[in-house]
């Protein structure tokens, strides 16, 4: 599985069972069950299900209680979308929003929405995430393809293997970076420390990440990023460039959360997509501007 959560003040004194399943609607007995597998550790460390908590420790969860069926169509998901036809749409991910359902999120995802605004995708690709050819983090947001028939699916899932399709990032780091362009290349797996995390390390899978600095920004120096990937590891944008020493501004979990600059989530933004149509061969293209949270923070900098 892979992730990390923050004990809110308000959850100080609870035991850690009760906290956890009020941080990610599972049962307490979901929990309680991870617990005696040694699955959720408080700071890196494993603890009962008894254990009381004083309000700031990171929980890691790594694992997750057994999958629950078929998603459901849910009407109220909406679904913003920038490009349609026949096999293909190209949504605008909202920031917060969980792509597809799974442990803690079983409803309420953007395949809940996609399934009620188009029953077929339900045949298309994996039962647990139809349509679904990649992802976007749950704070990240931007574009996203889908496949609406399975011939698109498997055609999409091949060209993203094959790298053949573009998707750039927006991203605001800290610091101003030596080279205006580069290309970060290392290989990214889980953190050997930190089970949930993923890390530059030897043995990890090949990860490419493209960059060109667009803009440098002060006080605090902060640089807006254009990042393209080569590849499409877990966390890869965020990873490569803590990797670097150029953290994205707000992302908690890689070091992107320091005094003088509040964001709420990790500035970035999945602004570009480009590919051949899984279908047609005809080019598709599409851009979509940062959203009202993101552009409110550069515009601080006037």
């Amino acid at each position: 599985m892979g992730e990390e959560l923050s004990i809110p003040p308000a959850l100080a004194g609870e035991r850690i069972d009760r906290a956890v399943a009020t941080l990610t609607g599972w049962t307490r007995r979901e929990v309680q069950d991870l617990l005696a597998d040694g699955a959720v550790l408080v700071d890196g460390a494993v603890v009962v299900k008894s254990h009381k908590l004083i309000g700031g420790e990171v929980v890691e969860l790594l694992a997750e209680p057994p999958a629950p069926g078929l998603p459901t169509a849910d009407p109220g998901i909406p679904v913003d979308v920038r490009y349609e036809d026949d096999d293909v749409l190209v949504v605008a991910k909202a920031p917060g929003l969980v792509v597809h359902p799974g442990a803690g999120h079983a409803e309420g995802t953007l395949v809940n929405g996609l399934l009620a605004r188009d029953p077929a995708i339900a045949a298309t690709g994996d039962p647990q995430r139809p349509g679904i050819v990649h992802r976007l983090d749950r704070d990240t947001s931007g574009l996203l393809v889908v496949a609406r028939t399975p011939r698109a699916y498997d055609a999409l899932v091949a060209a993203l293997a094959d790298h053949e399709v573009s998707r750039q990032y927006l991203a605001l780091v800290w610091g101003h970076l030596a080279s205006r362009r580069g290309v970060i290349d290392a290989p990214i797996g889980r953190s050997v420390r930190r089970p949930t995390r993923m890390a530059v390390r030897e043995g990890g899978r090949r990860a490419r990440t493209d960059y060109e600095v667009t803009s440098e920004l002060a006080p605090p120096d902060v640089s807006l990023v254009r990042a393209t990937l080569e590849t499409g590891r877990t966390h890869q944008i965020r990873v490569h460039l803590q990797a670097i020493g150029h953290p994205v501004v707000g992302d908690a979990v890689y070091g992107g959360v320091r005094p003088g600059l509040e964001v709420g989530r990790p500035f970035l933004h999945a602004t570009t997509l480009a590919f051949a149509h899984p279908v047609t061969g005809a080019p598709v293209r599409v851009e979509e501007p940062l959203p009202a949270d993101l552009a409110d923070v550069l515009a601080r900098f006037g």
